[in-house]
This record gives structure tokens, C-alpha cells and sequence, in this order.
């Protein structure tokens, strides 16, 4: 069985670029920082059981990039991944097989899940420039990269998601810092939670009536 494989170079460029498919979905999916995104690692993914593991995160440094541990216990955590992003996870691993293929021994394996056309690291300055561009060019309203992960922990709140849980998927060291950080969606939850309180209780009155 033949194993070629015919790409081009700027078909290579478009597989591996930073700002890919996979990149944009672990970010809006997970709440990840962008350091911790471009840290990952496949040995950190099960595809299987659909979670990944944060087990440490990229910094840019004056020496260069560097790989760190997460500040806090609670930095390391085990995030479950929706199957939107498991698929583009699956399909990521294959075209990236592909790329390996097609460079050969100029492929500098590290095993990074979102690294450079060669295989190595991306810069989060270089993630955040290049998201900034994507925007740029799009007519999408001008946010960050670092307002994926706002908008993912927004949408688990207004979703009724406990902040706990919420806590827990964003690396926060404590709830308290999360619900200071997103105190902008707890008066919508206050509406719902008056909603839901006064739907109970004209059920159960209506129940009490018809008894």
C-alpha cells in the first residue's frame, strides 16, 4: 500500500496554521488560556472518553517561549470536551499526520496538539496577533482571543451552569474569583432564578386546587 502523500506547501500552511479550526473550538469549548492551549499535547487528550488534561502552559519570556506548570492545584484539571470539538480534534490528527508525512525529517515532532507548520511551539503573542488579524478581515465584532474564554464561562453561567463547575473548567483557584469576575451575568440569573421560583410555586398551587 502506498503511503505518498500530495500536498502542497500552502496546503500544509492552511493544515497547521495557529489560528485553525481545532485552536478556535478548544478555545471557545474549554475556556482555556491561550498558554495552556498552545501547551497541549496529544498524550494530554482522550479522545475516547472526550476530556483533555491541563497539565502545564506556554509563557513568553525574555529567553524565549517556555513551558510551565499551572500556578495552583486547581490549574491542573481534567476538562470535558463537547463532541464538536472531539471531532475537529479527530480530524486535526489526521491532517496533521498528513503534514508529518509530506515534510519528513524537517517535522519537529513535540507531540503539540496547535504548534507551527514544523512542529514547534507557537508564541501566545504570536496567537494573539494572528487572532487580531483574523478578526481584522472578518465582520465578526473586534474581540481577543482572551474573550473566547469570557464568552465560554459567560454562556456556562446564563446556561445555568453551576459556577462550581464553571470554576472548575476555567482553572480558578477558588468560586469566589469567578463570580467576581463574571458578577455582569448574575443579575440575568437572578431573573431566572425569580422565573423558575414563581413557575414552582403556581404548579404546585394549581395542583393544591385541583386536589
Amino acid at each position: 500500500m502506498s503511503h505518498e502523500v500530495k500536498l502542497t506547501g500552502r496546503q500544509v500552511e492552511r493544515i497547521a496554521e495557529p489560528v485553525d479550526g481545532a485552536t478556535l473550538l478548544l478555545a471557545v469549548t474549554t475556556g482555556l488560556r491561550r498558554g495552556e492551549i498552545l501547551a497541549l499535547r496529544w498524550q494530554d487528550v482522550n479522545l475516547e472518553a472526550a476530556t483533555l488534561a491541563v497539565r502545564r502552559s506556554l509563557e513568553q519570556t525574555t529567553a524565549g517561549l517556555k513551558f510551565k506548570q499551572p500556578k495552583t492545584q486547581k490549574g491542573r484539571r481534567v476538562v470535558a470536551l463537547p463532541p464538536i470539538t472531539v471531532e475537529a480534534l479527530r480530524r486535526h490528527k489526521a491532517d496533521q499526520a498528513k503534514v508529518k508525512l509530506f515534510l519528513g525529517p524537517a517535522y519537529k515532532d513535540q507531540g503539540l496538539i496547535c504548534g507551527r507548520v514544523h512542529g514547534t511551539p507557537v508564541g501566545p503573542n504570536e496567537i494573539t496577533a494572528e487572532f487580531a488579524a483574523l478578526i481584522r478581515g472578518s465582520k465578526l465584532p473586534q474581540i481577543r482571543f482572551h474573550d473566547l474564554r469570557h464568552s465560554h464561562a459567560t454562556q456556562l453561567l446564563r446556561q445555568g451552569i453551576h459556577p462550581k463547575i464553571v470554576s472548575e473548567r476555567l482553572g480558578h483557584s477558588t468560586v469566589g474569583i469567578t463570580l467576581d469576575v463574571y458578577s455582569h451575568v448574575l443579575p440575568d440569573m437572578q431573573e431566572e432564578a425569580a422565573r423558575k421560583i414563581d413557575l414552582a410555586l403556581r404548579a404546585a398551587m394549581q395542583r393544591t386546587k385541583q386536589s
